[in-house]
C-alpha cells in the first residue's frame, strides 16, 4: 500500500505563481512528516492527495480511500453524528484514549478548541481509511491531550500524512518527512531533526556554492569587458581606412589576417566569453538561498499613559455545560505582558473574549486582538481591510508580514490564505493602529517553526500591554513576565489564579 505523487502542479485561481511546481514524491505505509514555512503548498498538497483538489497537471496513483482530519479545529467532521452513537470496540477505544466524553459531540460549539481538535483525531481514526492527512493534529492542545493523541496515530497502519510544526511529535512518529518551499519538495529519511539537520547541510553547501558562483561572475565579467575592449581594438586596426593609401605592405598584411581567420580571433574569444558569462549568470540565479528580514517594527509605538489599561471585575463566566470559571479582579499595566495557562477546556478563550469584548469599549484603548480561529466574518473584515490600505500602509504591513516569515507576494496574489498566513495579516494590521494592548489566543497555533521564532522577537520588543493564552511555555517565558493560572474544580467548572508581575 503506497501513494504515488508525479508532477503534481497547481496555482489557486488569480494567482501568478503557482504554490506547486512539478512535486513528485511516494508516501509508503506508515507516517511521513509533511513540513514547510507557512503557505508553501502542504494543506494543498494533502488536498490534491486525498483527491479534494485537482492538480493543473500531473498524476495521483494509488487508489486509496483517503481521510482529512482539518486543522481548523473549528469545522465539525463529517462524521461526528456518527460517531457520538457508536458504540463498537474502536469508537470506545478512542473515546477512552483520548478523553472524550459522551456529551461532547452534541455540544460541539461549546468546546474549547482542544477538546474539538480531540474529537476531529477520533473521528478520522474511527474511518479507519487507507490514507489518512493529519493537519496540525496539536494545535490547541494541552500537554496530556498531545500526548494522547501521539498514541492514537502511532496505532495507525495505513499511509499517513502528518502536516505539522510540532517537532516532538514529527521525530515521534514519523519515519521521513518531506521538506516543502518556493513550491518544490525534498524528501528526507527520519524524522524532523534528522531531516533539518539534512536540510541545514543543504543550505550551507548552497550557500558556499553561490558565493563561488558570485565571484566567478565577477571574474568572467571582469574577463569580458578585457576581451571586448581586445575585440573592439582588433576591428579598428584591421580597417584599411586607417591605413596610408601608399602603403602597400600594411594593406597585404590586414589582407592576410582576414583570409586566413586571425583577423576574427578576438571577436570570437569575446563571444566565448560572452556565453562563460551568461551561464555564469543563471548560476547565480539558481542558487537560490532564503531570505532573511529585520528591523524594529515597533519604532513608532507607545505604551498607553495610563497605569492600568483593563480593570477586570471579579465574577463567575459561564463556559457551557452549566460550568463557570471564577475569576478574582483582574488588572493589566499600560506596559505589562501577561501569560494566560492552563489545560484544554477551563475557559482561557472564554476569559479572553470577555476582557477584549469589554476593552472594545473603551474609546481610549488601541487594541489588537487575534483570535484562536477567526470566524467568517472576521476574515472578511480583515481582507476588505488590508484591500482598502493606500501604498504606505500597505507596505508596511508587508514589512512586518515579511517579518514574521511570510512571502508578502503570496499575501498580495489573491488566493485562499492558509490559517497561520491570516493571523500574521491580522497582526500586521494591528501593528498599523498602533495599539496600547495585543491580546493574542494560541498565537503559535497554525505557525511554523521559523514563524513562531520570528513571532516570539516581534512580542518580546513590544513596548505597549500584551495578554498571551498559549500552552507554548517556551514563548510565554520568553516574552511575558506576570501569569495567570486556571486550574479545574471539583465541581467541573475552573478558577483562575492571577500572579504579580516578576521584578
Amino acid at each position: 500500500m503506497q501513494l504515488n505523487l508525479t508532477g503534481i502542479e497547481y496555482t489557486y485561481p488569480g494567482s501568478a505563481e503557482p504554490v506547486l511546481r512539478g512535486v513528485t514524491a511516494t508516501f509508503p505505509r506508515g507516517w511521513t512528516g509533511v513540513v514547510g514555512d507557512n503557505g508553501c503548498g502542504k494543506t494543498t498538497l494533502a488536498r490534491i492527495a486525498c483527491g479534494q483538489l485537482r492538480p493543473d497537471s500531473g498524476s495521483v496513483t494509488g487508489g486509496l480511500v483517503g481521510a482529512v482530519c482539518e486543522q481548523d479545529c473549528g469545522r465539525r467532521p463529517g462524521t461526528l453524528e456518527d460517531f457520538a452513537c457508536a458504540y463498537d470496540r474502536d469508537a470506545v477505544a478512542l473515546r477512552a484514549a483520548l478523553g472524550i466524553e459522551d456529551d461532547w459531540a452534541w455540544r460541539f460549539d461549546t468546546l474549547s478548541g482542544g477538546q474539538r481538535k480531540r474529537l476531529q483525531v477520533a473521528c478520522a481514526l474511527w474511518v479507519r481509511p487507507d490514507l489518512l492527512v493529519m493537519d496540525e493534529p496539536t494545535n490547541h492542545v494541552d500537554a496530556p491531550t498531545r500526548e494522547a493523541i501521539a498514541r492514537a496515530l502511532g496505532a495507525f497502519d495505513g499511509v499517513g500524512l502528518l502536516i505539522s510544526h510540532d517537532r516532538a511529535l514529527l521525530d515521534e512518529l514519523c519515519a521521513r518527512c518531506l521538506f516543502m518551499g518556493a513550491g518544490r519538495a525534498t524528501m528526507r529519511q527520519g524524522g524532523w531533526s534528522q531531516g533539518s539537520g539534512q536540510a541545514g547541510l543543504e543550505r550551507e553547501s548552497a550557500l558556499r556554492a553561490r558565493e563561488r558562483a558570485v565571484r566567478e561572475r565577477s571574474r568572467l565579467e571582469r574577463e569580458a569587458r578585457r576581451r571586448r575592449e581586445e575585440a573592439s581594438r582588433s576591428a579598428g586596426m584591421r580597417s584599411a581606412g586607417r591605413v596610408d593609401p601608399r602603403d602597400g605592405d600594411a594593406k597585404d598584411r590586414i589582407r592576410l589576417a582576414i583570409y586566413t581567420g586571425k583577423d576574427g580571433v578576438a571577436g570570437h574569444l569575446s563571444s566565448q566569453m560572452e556565453r562563460r558569462l551568461a551561464d555564469a549568470e543563471r548560476a547565480v540565479g539558481e542558487s537560490f538561498v532564503p531570505k532573511r528580514y529585520d528591523g524594529d517594527v515597533w519604532v513608532d509605538a507607545e505604551p498607553s499613559p495610563r497605569r492600568f489599561l483593563v480593570r477586570f471585575a471579579a465574577c463567575a463566566l459561564p463556559m457551557g455545560g452549566g460550568r463557570s470559571l471564577d475569576v478574582p479582579d483582574l488588572t493589566i499595566g499600560g506596559t505589562e505582558h501577561v501569560a494566560l495557562a492552563g489545560p484544554n477546556g477551563c475557559g482561557k478563550s472564554t476569559l479572553v473574549r470577555a476582557i477584549v469584548g469589554q476593552v472594545t469599549c473603551d474609546p481610549a484603548v488601541a487594541c489588537c486582538y487575534v483570535p484562536q480561529e477567526p470566524d467568517a466574518g472576521q476574515v472578511g473584515r480583515t481582507m476588505a481591510e488590508l484591500a482598502r490600505l493606500d501604498d504606505a500602509d500597505r507596505g508596511r504591513a508587508m514589512s512586518v508580514i515579511a517579518r514574521l516569515n511570510s512571502s508578502p507576494g503570496r499575501v498580495l496574489e489573491g488566493g485562499e490564505l492558509s490559517p497561520g498566513e491570516l493571523r500574521k495579516v491580522m497582526l500586521a494590521l494591528g501593528v498599523l493602529r498602533r495599539p496600547n494592548l495585543i491580546v493574542m489566543d494560541e498565537p503559535t497555533n497554525h505557525l511554523d517553526i521559523h514563524s513562531t521564532e520570528a513571532l516570539q522577537a516581534l512580542l518580546a520588543g513590544y513596548p505597549g500591554a500584551l495578554l498571551l493564552a498559549s500552552h507554548d511555555e517556551r514563548l510565554l517565558s520568553a516574552v511575558t513576565s506576570t501569569r495567570w493560572e486556571v486550574g479545574a474544580t471539583g465541581d467541573g467548572g475552573a478558577r483562575l489564579i492571577a500572579g504579580t508581575p516578576e521584578c
